[in-house]
């Protein structure tokens, strides 16, 4: 027995109504594909559900039984899809992101306010965490993407390049230094020779790319001192601690501050930015006009 949706319905229209004609013009279909369903339907059961004459329609004892059966599984299943359309119609109007705190508090509020004025109908949800809680959440399905420096392709999830920021050096302003807070200059390597200088604990990846570059010119140090935030450590520049060097993704925080910031050259390093998603789920429309957004605003907000 294989019965279907369309036998059930068809004869629920005509227990309900009694009338073949009738039931045929509210379920929309011609009397004949009615007759047929009902047909099919009594060929599988093994047995009759109407009573046939040419006045009326009733059901037999069997039909009587089958009945609050058939009204019960159509009814749940109506209610089932209802609930199903309902909670998909509010995923693709939400966009949940995972990103690192700086990039959740001073790279994302500019493409968070690009995107809301092309896309009022979209919400937009972040979450700030660490870049292994990130992972965790698209894995588990918890965010739709995740952004950051993800130097490894973690197991189920697909990593996409969305932009290109480059080492720089962060150092206390002078005097000298005043009013140019949005400028940024250029500074090599071998600058960094006699700064006292801070940095992420030693194990980071990004820190583990800036340790590489500074052993070539002789200022390899595991125990310098180290911070875990970005942010604390353009204020702990600001306050005078020592020099940074930190990914450009971080000038419109460090332009909170006063620090001079100059893009490191010979050679000029470029690390790639990514998005996150989970291996195999469905890009939405809302996702693919977000990562527009944000491919579009990113040069602007690495210079």
């Amino acid at each position: 027995m294989n019965l279907s949706t369309r036998q059930m319905r068809a004869f629920l229209h005509v227990a309900r109504i009694g009338n073949f004609t009738r039931a045929a013009e509210q379920a929309h279909i011609t009397q004949a594909g009615l007759s047929i369903l009902v047909r099919e339907m009594e060929k599988q059961l093994g047995c009759r559900l109407f009573d046939r004459t040419t006045r009326v329609v009733s059901l037999t004892p069997e039909g009587r039984r089958l009945l609050p059966v058939v009204e019960r599984l159509v009814t749940d299943l109506d209610d089932v899809a209802s609930e199903l359309g309902a909670a998909g119609e509010a995923a693709r109007r939400t966009l949940r992101i995972a990103a690192t705190p700086l990039v959740s508090s001073h790279l994302l509020p500019q493409v968070f306010n690009s995107f809301h004025a092309a896309h009022p109908q979209v919400s937009l949800r972040l979450f700030d965490a660490d870049l292994r809680d990130v992972e965790a959440m698209v894995a588990a399905g918890d965010a739709d993407m995740g952004l950051g420096f993800f130097f490894k392709a973690a197991p189920g999830l697909q990593r996409t390049p969305v932009g290109r920021f480059h080492l720089m050096r962060v150092s206390p302003a002078d005097d000298g230094d005043e009013g140019r807070a949005a400028a940024v200059g250029q500074a090599p390597w071998s600058a960094l020779r006699g700064d006292e200088l801070i940095g992420l604990p030693p194990g980071n990846p990004i820190q583990k790319v800036i340790d590489g570059h500074l052993s070539t010119i002789g200022l390899a140090d595991a125990q310098r001192p180290a911070f875990n935030f970005f942010g604390t450590l353009i204020s702990m520049v600001e306050a005078g601690f020592g020099t940074a060097v930190m990914p450009t993704f971080a000038l419109a925080a460090c332009r909170r501050h006063r620090v001079r910031t100059d893009v490191l050259t010979k050679p000029k390093v470029g690390l790639d930015f990514y998005r996150i998603a989970k291996r195999g789920a469905h890009e939405t429309e809302a996702m693919q006009a977000f990562v527009a957004t944000l491919e579009k605003a990113l040069p602007a907000l690495s210079r």
